[in-house]
């Protein structure tokens, strides 16, 4: 019998999601005969019924276009505002997926969404995911799509500060994207020629920033870049934050897990504006004019890379071959050039960091960067 599939985008917009619905789709449709639909604006849009038909002509002229089509939100299925209220809202989910007569929900997204989809499968749908995100932190896989874009975005914007901090003889610190891991600040840092790269895997001292910084100006060097990840954190609030995060993930009782969000919802407040005080403090210690460039969501913008528009594709057409084998409960990663399953329980909730003993950061090591540690 025809298979019928829903496709979703969740979490925020990431380069390649337009290729991975094609992926998917033409994949389905062409090859395996199946019929597709997707849901719009992401878990809301299964909540509501809402639907965009991906017949005909739809999935033709989308390869190369950034965002999704489908829209996307952030909404969990579990914990929806509906009328000014906070609801669980899974049961409307399931009626959606019965009344659709789907045999599969495919969820395009990052880690949020592995863990939503998880609780989706634990309903009873039949969950298939796919690992999307520019920070490249989704468990189980070499790669995220979306990474390889935003990669390129912010070494482009690396590579063009160089020349006006040359010229000004300026410290010029360059915020980048990642939430609370370092891939894309690290990479961008490497392939940028940053000579301080931040990350919130190794917690840094403004003083061993500044000091790395001196030391080019006495070699002869008039002018630094610091790339910095968003979440990169002081050493001196580092203890505090791991502290409460690892209360957050095993706590003894509620209470404690309540206390410990608390925690890290104060840290959180205090780390706005992180980026400013250390361009402020840099200044101070090292009498040098630094200027900040923040990169924001330039860095989630665009058409996609070659690279990502294959990883969307080879992913795609993988998510179509393990519903034809009736695959489900599970994440279609990137391992090598091959494309393979991961159950949902071994990625949902677990979030792939930098190790601090990393290739990339001992490399970085080895040509000179700093990392303020």
């Amino acid at each position: 019998m025809t298979k019928h599939i829903g496709i979703l985008t969740a979490g925020g917009d990431s380069p390649g999601l337009n290729a991975a619905i094609r992926g998917v789709g033409k994949a389905a449709r062409d090859y395996y005969d199946m019929q597709i639909i997707g849901f719009r604006d992401g878990f809301r849009g299964l909540v509501d019924n809402r639907t965009l038909s991906l017949d005909g002509g739809v999935l033709s002229d989308i390869l190369t276009r950034g965002g999704t089509i489908l829209g996307t939100g952030r909404d969990k299925p579990h914990r929806m505002t509906v009328g000014g209220k906070v609801m669980d809202m899974t049961d409307a989910i399931v009626e959606t997926y019965r009344a659709r007569h789907l045999d599969v929900l495919v969820c395009l997204g990052g880690g949020g969404t592995q863990k939503n989809a998880l609780r989706l499968k634990e309903k009873g749908l039949n969950v298939i995911t796919m690992p999307k995100t520019i920070d490249n932190d989704v468990s189980g896989t070499d790669v995220t799509f979306g990474y390889d874009t935003a990669l390129g975005i912010a070494t482009d914007a690396i590579d063009r500060l160089h020349s006006t901090a040359h010229s000004h003889h300026r410290i010029i610190v360059a915020e980048i994207m990642g939430h609370r891991s370092g891939w894309l600040a690290l990479g961008a840092g490497i392939a940028g020629g940053a000579d301080v790269i931040l990350i919130p895997e190794i917690p840094y001292h403004v003083k061993k920033v500044a000091d790395a910084i001196r030391a080019r100006v006495r070699s002869g060097k008039n002018f630094s870049i610091v790339a910095v990840s968003e979440g990169a954190i002081p050493a001196k609030v580092a203890d505090k934050y791991h502290e409460a995060d690892a209360m957050k993930r095993d706590p003894k009782n509620k209470q404690e897990k309540k206390e410990a969000k608390q925690v890290l919802a104060k840290l959180e407040r205090e780390h706005i504006g992180n980026t400013l005080a250390l361009s402020d403090k840099l200044e101070e210690l090292t009498g040098l004019e630094s200027r900040i460039t923040i990169l924001g969501h330039l860095q989630r913008g665009g058409t996609p890379s070659a690279a990502d528009r294959i990883l969307s594709t080879r992913l795609g057409t993988a998510c179509a071959d393990l519903i034809a084998q009736e695959k489900y409960g599970v994440m279609v990663a990137a391992k090598g050039d091959e494309a393979v399953a991961v159950p949902l329980e071994q990625v949902a909730g677990v979030k792939k960091l930098v190790p601090v003993d990393h290739p990339w950061v001992e490399s970085a090591r080895r040509v000179g960067t700093s990392f303020g540690d």
